[in-house]
């Protein structure tokens, strides 16, 4: 993967992180070659699977989805079949926002996006708590954003 990203190609992302509708030609000029090479290289680290995607980034705050909360969900079934239902069912779930499997004193870190406690409320009661093989949950509200941004290192 080394001889894929050299300095060029790192230049390349970095600028594609930051603004990724940029036109080819400015992103030329910004990494000091011509069009047709950089538009090579794109298309490369695309077929390659290094650039998975382009996505429109939404402000969840205008979006009014200002309320946070984290929550650690403990299973009743930890067993290949029981983690896959319930990694389906909490995919499908618009209001995670991001969910991991941990190692330790729980199963599952979910980040969920809400208008307000009551709306969170609604979603927890509603959804999460009915999915599979939900034993437990607790839950942290986040009071402020002292850092969010999504992964830009390259």
């Amino acid at each position: 993967m080394d001889d894929v990203l050299d300095a060029t190609n790192r230049k390349i992302l970095g600028e594609l992180v930051v603004n990724a509708r940029i036109p080819v030609t400015e992103l030329a000029k910004r990494v000091g070659l011509s069009k047709t090479p950089v538009a090579l290289r794109i298309r490369q680290m695309e077929e390659m699977g290094l650039i998975t995607g382009y996505r429109a980034m939404l402000s969840p705050l205008k979006l009014g989805l200002t309320h946070v909360t984290y929550m650690e969900v403990r299973l009743t079934d930890t067993r290949q079949k029981a983690l896959e239902q319930f990694n389906a069912a909490i995919r499908v779930i618009p209001e995670v926002e991001e969910c991991y499997m941990i190692a330790g004193g729980f199963d599952y870190l979910v980040k969920v996006r809400s208008r307000d406690m009551a709306d969170f409320r609604n979603i927890m009661a509603e959804k999460i708590s009915t999915l599979p093989h939900v034993a437990g949950t607790s839950s942290y509200v986040s009071m402020e954003a002292v850092v969010e941004q999504g992964w830009t290192s390259i």
